[in-house]
């Protein structure tokens, strides 16, 4: 059976199941305490690195280095492997890595001005569709200039608001 252990938040003690004080403060943070003395040293604005019992001080004192000398862990190195990704192959991709700046440099100003002269033609078209519809509209307008179940012009009635 594993018990769920907590840390106290100014002793760095740990606190078993059942024991502990919680404190939540009005911004909703929550604080777990080992015992009352805990609970009000916190309160009182304490700093636990100056307390000789507490966990941090210990840790910044350099105290109780054998417990924490755990042997340490060797991460396995990972030996550089290149391979091809979706749309390019590798042989594509070892010849862009040793093509000079200048090539690439290129290229991409070339690319870029296609995409520039692709936007420019789809607004000038947009332009002209535009264009087109408003000469279809004067059109209409210039055969019928009254427009058809039109309230007549007049002064305006009903109040836009005011005192109450």
């Amino acid at each position: 059976m594993v018990l769920k252990t907590e840390l106290c938040r100014f002793s760095g003690a740990k606190i078993y199941p059942g024991k502990g004080i919680r404190y939540v403060r009005s911004d909703s943070q929550v604080f777990l305490f080992a015992n009352s003395k805990c609970k009000r040293y916190f309160h009182n604005r304490l700093k636990p690195s100056k307390l000789t019992w507490t966990a941090m001080y210990r840790k910044q004192h350099k105290k109780d280095i054998a417990a924490e000398a755990v042997k340490k862990k060797r991460r396995t190195t990972k030996k550089p492997y290149s391979r091809s990704i979706v749309g390019a192959t590798l042989e594509v991709i070892q010849k862009r890595r040793t093509e000079k700046p200048e090539v690439r440099d290129a290229a991409r100003e070339a690319a870029l001005r296609e995409i520039k002269e692709r936007i420019k033609k789809t607004k000038d078209e947009k332009k002209a569709k535009k264009a087109e519809l408003m000469a279809k509209t004067q059109k209409t307008q210039a055969k019928g200039n009254a427009p058809k179940g039109a309230a007549p012009k007049g002064p305006k009635l009903g109040g836009g608001g005011g005192k109450r």
